[in-house]
């Protein structure tokens, strides 16, 4: 057992050492940092001094910072470079963490201080931000149980415990199932279709395990190109249903776990008072009620049904004329081969013209360049130690040459890496000190000596992330649990997708987006083709969001696990209702839901937000087409009102700060092509 004199996580600052962190550091650590951060909190709530802010809420804020780096890394590292002493390690910790954060809100005595301080006059005093802070940390202490009786807080306890057990253990199913499955094609003749960067990434990823032929993977950049060029519809099948059914089959089936990650939940929901688990989780986000959230997407979905059954209608008639026997019977995985094919067609377009314009390194300093141009904000590279050779640092400074944040840059696949693309946070640093942050991805690698060379889904994905990141660097609230995008939910995706639409602007595009060989910029045809192709099939991809939405309502609204519902089946249902294809027997997607199930609430009865929010920037996006993309008025506007704000004030009140008026679904309908 490593001691508190070697162990990298008892001393940790703000150049992280990565390179010692190890397994067994990991147990003993947090065990240490519990432990001291209890008897803060025990201070705090024994203490016998008249309740002041500075004493209570102040000290409460401080009391778990340790610990809760030490976790934030912990979490990290298993999330971008685990193996499996690690991974036992990580799992074992899970019910100690969640324990000791249960037992902070169903502290008795501390409970006591908090409406102690609530009844002082200087809490009837305080300035908005400490009010808001004040009243959040109360209201959050109840809906974590503080009002229980002592069989209650001990239920919940249980619960929350068995949760955070019972979710990691899901995410690391949903790994080793996505890493376990590979297909060895020896004949290239099946491949035709596939473009030359995904016929070159197969066969390195092939010589990379001493194979021969093509290696195909369940990631991304993999599975990608298949559903969308791929002749052989048998492969296509193959890889759609291995992708669609990850996490079913023993030894990494989450389905038992999902049952009882959904009874837990609702469990937790009716103890606290709540109709269903959509109430408790959304009463403090912009919807309010699950309820404002199903109104939401139904609406939405209703808005767009006609426009979905038109598109469908024409691709099953474009699929007639190409082969009569496939429109017969149309199923998932011909629908991303055939929507490519009329496109095509229909625009003269193919993504795959566009990636050469956009290496990796190059879109970076175009998300470097468009946030300068907005916030007049600059990047600089930096030496930190890294958790994989691959991931680039850098640092954030404002115009002054005040260093305002640090950050890392993870950008490619690995098999000790989940998949998906995130931001997080490490330090959300006190005033005037900078903060430390990440973004990740699971990009297309740089192939034979190449650079890496992203499709232009890939570049927006890149800008949301950097969107989130800024929300997080350039926060000035000197709370840190209301600082950056500790915001709710339905409103922290807002900075994130804004950024998409520099994307898709000329403007912004010739800054970053240049040929890799020639360094001539998009020329005008191709840059037309894409704008034009932008709202085809939009009605799908939007019912393909509306469905992720609604089977997550309906999971913690409506499902009746006790009256013999079978989860798998429930999903599907939901699912069909917005497919444009019938849905196979066998579809196990829902164990592979990794925004609802990965952690003990993430976007459980939220992934409604991504809609929420698109409905948001799509309406702010407007005032930064009226004043010019890259207005720095506008985009000081965005960064005083949205970005520094965090949690500081009401979302509505913030967003109508910046727009002077409420949100209005408009915007979004024209952008889609839907109005």
């Amino acid at each position: 057992m490593s001691t508190g004199k070697t162990n990298p996580l008892l001393d940790l600052s703000f150049e992280i050492s990565f390179d010692r962190i190890k397994a067994e550091h990991v147990e003993p650590a947090i065990e240490k940092l519990i432990e001291e951060a209890q008897s803060e909190v025990d201070a705090i709530a024994n203490s016998g001094s008249p309740r002041t802010y500075d004493n209570t809420l102040g000290a409460l804020e401080k009391a778990t910072e340790r610990l809760d780096f030490a976790a934030s890394v912990v979490g990290h590292i298993e999330s971008v470079a685990t193996y499996n002493e690690y991974r036992k390690a990580y799992q074992a910790i899970q019910p100690t963490l969640s324990r000791f954060s249960t037992q902070v809100t169903l502290n008795e005595r501390l409970w006591k201080a908090l409406r102690e301080f609530a009844a002082t006059d200087e809490a009837q005093g305080l300035d908005p931000l400490r009010a808001r802070h004040l009243q959040q940390t109360i209201d959050e202490f109840k809906r974590h149980g503080a009002d229980l009786d002592a069989a209650g807080k001990k239920r919940i306890e249980a619960i929350n415990s068995e949760l955070a057990e019972i979710t990691t253990l899901f995410s690391q199913n949903l790994l080793d199932s996505t890493n376990v499955f590979e297909l060895i094609v020896e004949d290239k003749t099946r491949l035709s279709g596939l473009p030359d960067s995904a016929l070159e990434g197969a066969r390195q990823s092939a010589i990379s395990k001493g194979m021969d032929g093509w290696r195909f993977t369940l990631q991304a950049p993999s599975v990608i190109p298949i559903l969308t060029y791929l002749d052989d519809r048998e492969i296509r099948q193959t890889v759609w249903d291995a992708y669609n059914n990850r996490a079913t089959v023993a030894p990494h089936d989450n389905r038992d776990i999902i049952n009882s990650i959904l009874r837990l939940r609702s469990e937790k929901s009716k103890l606290l008072g709540y109709e269903d688990f959509s109430d408790l989780v959304l009463e403090n986000r912009m919807a309010k009620n699950g309820n404002t959230a199903w109104q939401f997407v139904t609406d939405l979905k209703t808005r767009t049904e006609t426009a979905f059954n038109e598109e469908n209608a024409t691709l099953r008639d474009f699929v007639a004329t190409r082969d009569g026997e496939v429109a017969e019977d149309l199923r998932p995985w011909d629908v991303g081969y055939f929507a490519e094919k009329q496109r095509a067609a229909r625009y003269d377009f193919d993504e795959e013209e566009l990636r050469p314009y956009f290496p990796a390194d190059a879109v970076l300093g175009g998300v470097f360049e468009t946030v300068s141009r907005l916030y007049g904000v600059s990047v600089e590279p930096v030496n930190m130690p890294v958790w994989d050779p691959a991931v680039m640092t850098f640092k954030l400074l404002d115009e002054d040459g005040a260093h305002l944040a640090s950050f890392y840059v993870d950008l490619y696949p690995r098999e000790n890496k989940r998949g998906g693309a995130w931001m997080n946070d490490f330090i959300t640093g006190a005033e005037g000190e900078p903060h430390l942050g990440l973004i990740c991805g699971n990009f297309t690698p740089p192939i034979d000596g190449k650079p890496a060379l992203l499709t232009h889904r890939e570049v927006e994905t890149l800008f949301h992330e950097f969107g989130h990141l800024m929300h997080h660097c350039l926060t000035t609230v000197p709370i840190k649990s209301m600082a950056g995008t500790s915001v709710a939910w339905d409103f922290v995706e807002l900075p994130s997708q804004i950024m998409e639409n520099w994307c898709w602007e000329r403007d912004s595009l010739d800054a970053f987006a240049r040929h890799y060989e020639t360094g001539e910029v998009i020329p005008d045809d191709l840059f037309e083709k894409m704008v034009r192709a932008r709202t085809y099939r939009a009605a799908n991809h939007q019912m393909r969001q509306l469905a992720f939405a609604a089977l997550d309502l309906s999971l913690h609204r409506d499902l009746d696990l006790d009256g013999g519902d079978d989860v798998m089946g429930f999903s599907r249902d939901i699912l069909s209702e917005f497919s444009s294809t019938q849905l196979p027997e066998r579809y196990g997607f829902l164990a592979g839901f990794g925004h609802l199930f990965s952690s003990s609430v993430g976007y459980a009865a939220g992934y409604y937000s991504y809609k929420w929010a698109e409905v948001l920037d799509a309406d702010a996006f407007t005032r930064f087409n009226r004043a010019g993309i890259h207005d720095r008025e506008t985009g000081n506007a965005f960064r005083r009102t949205i970005l520094e704000k965090g949690d500081s004030a009401d979302p509505m009140s913030l967003y109508m700060d910046f727009m002077g008026r409420k949100p209005e679904q408009t915007a979004l309908m024209e952008r889609l092509g839907l109005a």
